[in-house]
């Protein structure tokens, strides 16, 4: 009998699909009241429901959304003490990278040029590549560690924090700049203590300033319509905004 093994996915639509989606909850569409479904975003996105199942099996994994089986994909919740728990986690790893970050010319043009892109998409109000260059800042200097699993830990890391993080972004996106900044050029000194420093308090400073907003938000905001996707290759919505 002939052995048939599944024709693996494309990894190129797969990724298509959960950037897509990852976009869709970083710009805020998917709050806590809604969810997704397979069907809906095989609809939305124009393609079949294997790599989208593909694409919420990896979200699910990096912390971003829960899967409950035939009702859909939710928006991950967490509790202030699990914020808590999270950054404090995130500020011991971060702090543990620049310690161990091998510093070289490439490096620092490399974190310089994130720190004026970031500056650039904050002129524009560009909140989603704003995000993807602050993710980017921090993993620049963990891939300069050369450790692997630190990489993909503090990438896990990274997107859980933006779920709650994008409620607090015009409170707290300029300074991030400025900390960004001031790291650059400490490394940049070869003063790692300082970057290490400046790290800490970068990290605690959002962390802070998360809960307060939080703790006096009190409760959520109603959850909002569902707005439509299309693959980030610039192909138009198979359907129009449809309910979940």
């Amino acid at each position: 009998m002939l052995d048939m093994r599944k024709i693996k996915i494309p990894d190129t639509l797969t990724t298509l699909a959960y950037k897509t989606i990852r976009n869709y909850i970083w710009e805020g569409h998917l709050d806590t009241g809604g969810h997704l479904t397979e069907e809906f975003l095989s609809r939305q996105l124009g393609i079949s429901k294997s790599p989208i199942r593909e694409a919420l099996n990896r979200l699910e994994s990096e912390g971003l959304i829960r899967i409950e089986p035939r009702r859909g994909a939710y928006l991950r919740t967490y509790s202030i003490k699990e914020i808590q728990d999270l950054y404090d986690l995130r500020e011991a790893l971060e702090a543990h990278a620049v310690a161990r970050a091998v510093i070289t010319e490439e490096l620092i043009q490399h974190l310089r040029s994130s720190v004026e892109r970031a500056r650039h998409y904050l002129e524009l109000n560009d909140k989603l590549r704003y995000i993807e260059e602050d993710v980017g800042f921090h993993n620049r200097i963990a891939l300069a560690t050369g450790n692997a699993l630190l990489v993909k830990t503090l990438e896990n890391l990274q997107q859980q924090v933006w779920l709650f993080r994008r409620k607090t972004y015009d409170l707290s996106r300029s300074k991030a700049i400025e900390s960004h900044a001031a790291i650059t050029e400490a490394l940049a000194k070869a003063d790692k203590q300082q970057a290490e420093k400046l790290m800490r308090e970068h990290i605690s400073t959002v962390c802070a300033r998360l809960v307060a907003h939080l703790e006096e938000e009190g409760s959520h905001k109603p959850a909002q319509p569902p707005a439509s996707l299309h693959l980030a290759t610039g192909r138009q919505p198979g359907a129009a905004r449809t309910s979940l």
